[in-house]
């Protein structure tokens, strides 16, 4: 879907544009702790926006004694890499959810190693293993696992009276069974990484975990930059020929291999599929919400002893070598990391999703949608599975040239082999633009100075009055030199959407009251300082009445003050779900003022393509402005 930027057309960049912020100094301050003298200050990078669901506030209320920054950083370890090699401290905690040893290897110098720390000693032995470097330092902790396999309508089994599959050949009959009666028996988005990844490894997991395979894996996470290790001769090949049958029996169609998520969930939801590849909170979800009961199947073996559940971490955590410098602020991070991995903070990861513990004494009921999957979860056949940065980009480009018929198994194994020995990550070679000026990200008592920075360039792009950015709108500061595609992306936080409206000065109001002052339920609309509004042409003060909450102050529209029966066009920037869902902030947009928003939606439109549709126009992310004042109540 494209949220397509309006109005992205030349404009001059006058000084008349930002007049508003003329002569205001750089916000490029350290972060301001709250006032609060004696608090230890710990940095935390979430992979993911759903890690503020419940995890945050359960942090912050667990530990008032400590100043958490959460910011939304990016689900590849690249980002961690060019944060370093741009000379960008390290967060003292990170999250990653793309994760192998391959990848992280480079980063193992600035991490602490936790195999003999107390939370180390929470997991059960065989998990941490695959995280163990060969000096036998163990950086990265696993969190609780996602199930991704196969689910199921059990409704319409039930209904057409076909039996659930128990092996392959009664996965072969029901789809052929359904697709007798017009019923797609399976079908999954292929169009992704993900998906190519782990469908090419989860209908071939006995082959992956056998001797020779799990042989393999633990040579190819240990290779180095002059040691690249290729596919083996005697796994892999078996891999690409099972996946050969697999896209057969499956009855994949020509072009199948573009099929986004909604064209495949919708025709499940509406009983014309049976099957698809999923995760277990997605059955629950669909069972809850959509009223279809649905449950998690394993990739199927030739009898049931040989299936797998195909798993992987919600995400993996690391922490900083620099925390080690300070005793009191390490003993603080290995209580935060210690109340993570308990049972509590684990539910607060997953935030209601149905999710398997890596740890000895977590309890976590497995949900009624892993009923038929439970055979797999009692004998540990669950496999992980293989996600370095290479992996997913070869397994989505292999199986596409497959699913196009350009190879047969033999001609997949030998190109993969031949990209993974001379990978090179296309998005991170060519140079788009050079930045001549750098800002911070660092969140002061005047916002975010690399966040202003991207929507005074969305706004002025764009050509609009006013812009505003709701939740976390930047991932990272913005450096001076030269761009690539990669890290370009990697400025504004991911799924973020666009709009733009025209509103008079008295409903800008009320979208500021929406995005700013605790409801009379008790609803927070930010929580988090960092997530405050990020606002263009728009200044407003706040006054914190508590830790995380906060009352809207004066409004003014480029230093002069927001007249309430003006007009003003509008950029808004953000995700709904992040204000409106229950599990997050459960504060929805007054629907009299999302109906005056104009949204278009053209296929394939990204973050990365509202960022370079805006710099064509400003050449450069330009100058940031003191948009927010906090103050402290008194």
């Amino acid at each position: 879907m494209k949220k397509l930027l309006c109005l992205l057309f030349a404009v001059s960049m006058s000084a008349t544009l930002l007049g508003g912020c003329a002569g205001r100094r750089n916000t490029t301050e350290q972060p301001d702790n709250g006032g609060k003298e004696g608090k230890i200050a710990i940095s935390m990078y979430m992979w993911d926006r759903s890690m503020f669901k419940e995890l945050t506030p359960w942090l912050e209320q667990k530990f008032p004694e400590i100043e958490f920054t959460f910011v939304q950083s990016y689900n590849t370890m690249e980002y961690y890499k060019d944060l370093l090699a741009r000379g960008e401290p390290m967060p003292d905690i990170i999250t990653c959810r793309r994760f192998s040893l391959n990848d992280a290897s480079p980063l193992a110098q600035h991490l602490m190693d936790l195999s003999q720390t107390e939370v180390a000693g929470t997991f059960y032995s065989s998990y941490l293993e695959v995280n163990r470097e060969n000096s036998g330092a163990i950086r990265w902790l696993p969190m609780c696992a996602e199930v991704d396999s196969i689910m199921a309508n059990k409704d319409l089994f039930d209904q057409y009276n076909i039996p659930l599959p128990t092996n392959y050949a009664e996965f072969l009959a029901a789809i052929n069974a359904f697709e007798a009666l017009g019923i797609k028996g399976f079908q999954t988005d292929w169009k992704y990484d993900y998906t190519c990844l782990e469908t090419m490894q989860g209908c071939a997991i006995p082959e992956l975990m056998s001797l020779e395979g799990t042989k393999w894996r633990m040579e190819y996470e240990s290779e180095t930059a002059n040691n690249q290790v290729g596919l083996d001769d005697q796994v892999w090949p078996k891999v690409f020929e099972k996946y050969a049958q697999f896209l057969t029996d499956v009855h994949f169609q020509p072009d199948d291999e573009e099929l986004a998520f909604h064209p495949v969930t919708q025709p499940y939801l509406d009983g014309q599929t049976a099957m698809i590849r999923a995760t277990a909170a997605m059955a629950e979800s669909f069972t809850e919400e959509e009223g279809i009961t649905s449950v998690i199947l394993p990739y199927f073996g030739e009898t049931s002893q040989d299936n797998w559940v195909l798993t992987y971490p919600m995400c993996q955590l690391a922490v900083s070598r620099r925390v080690e410098k300070d005793e009191a602020k390490k003993n603080a991070v290995m209580e935060v990391l210690m109340a993570i991995f308990s049972e509590e903070g684990q539910k607060a990861v997953a935030a209601g999703a149905s999710v398997l513990s890596y740890n000895k004494e977590v309890s976590i009921s497995p949900s009624p949608a892993l009923q038929y999957a439970q055979d797999c979860i009692d004998s540990n056949h669950l496999y992980m599975r293989l996600a370095s940065t290479e992996v997913f980009a070869i397994s989505q480009d292999v199986a596409h040239k497959m699913m196009r018929g350009e190879y047969d198994a033999r001609g997949a194994y030998e190109d993969f082999n031949a990209q993974l020995i001379n990978y090179v990550n296309p998005e991170s070679e060519e140079v788009l633009f050079t930045q001549e000026n750098a800002y911070s990200n660092d969140f002061g008592v005047h916002g975010s100075a690399a966040a202003s920075s991207l929507m005074n360039t969305l706004r002025a792009a764009n050509g609009e009055q006013i812009a505003i950015g709701y939740a976390s709108v930047v991932s990272s500061p913005i450096f001076a030199g030269d761009y690539t595609m990669q890290q370009i992306q990697w400025v504004m936080t991911y799924k973020n959407d666009a709009y733009r409206g025209e509103y008079t000065g008295a409903e800008i109001r009320r979208i500021m009251d929406w995005l700013v002052n605790v409801k009379e339920d008790g609803s927070n609309p930010i929580r988090h300082r960092n997530q405050m509004p990020v606002t263009s042409g728009l200044e407003y003060t706040v006054i914190e009445t508590e830790r995380g909450k906060f009352t809207l102050g004066d409004i003014t529209v480029n230093g002069k003050p927001l007249e309430d029966d003006t007009v003003y066009t509008v950029l808004l920037v953000g995700a709904d779900t992040y204000l409106e869902h229950p599990t997050f902030c459960n504060c929805p947009m007054p629907e009299d003022l999302k109906a005056k928003r104009e949204d278009q939606y053209i296929d394939n439109y990204t973050n990365y393509d509202c960022i370079t549709d805006a710099l064509a126009i400003t050449k450069q992310l330009l100058e940031p402005t003191e948009y927010v004042t906090i103050l402290q109540d008194k």
